[in-house]
């Protein structure tokens, strides 16, 4: 599976458990901890629990495994690095809180649009 090929994986399984402003930013140019970064939130905890899971679930169907899991005691921040990629999933206070879009704000925001399901 391509780098691209597990992007658009990731995001669409995000879509489809209902994961809440999605975003997709290039990094590779700014650091060598990823090429890029998927922050979504959920809209509680036990959604952004889920959220994650099934990141995890889809892309271990196609053999590929994080290096590493993490979250806090309240599930309130996951994150799933795959090295090239790291989601970060977050419930949505949380996210609000730490603005992570922000802090990579020199970043380059990746076009996602037709990988998302319109409502």
């Amino acid at each position: 599976m391509t780098q691209q090929e597990k992007l658009e994986l990731i995001i669409k399984t995000l879509d489809s458990k209902r994961g809440e402003d999605i975003q997709a930013i290039k990094i590779s140019d700014l650091t060598i901890l990823a090429d890029y970064f998927v922050i979504v939130n959920g809209t509680s905890n036990t959604h952004a629990r889920t959220l994650a899971d099934e990141v995890e679930f889809q892309l271990s169907q196609q053999g590929i495994e994080p290096q590493r899991r993490e979250s806090d005691t309240g599930n309130t921040w996951i994150v799933l690095d795959y090295a090239d990629i790291i989601v970060h999933v977050f419930y949505k206070e949380t996210r609000s809180f730490y603005k992570l879009e922000g802090l990579w704000a020199d970043g380059e925001q990746i076009d996602i649009s037709d990988l998302i399901v319109k409502e």
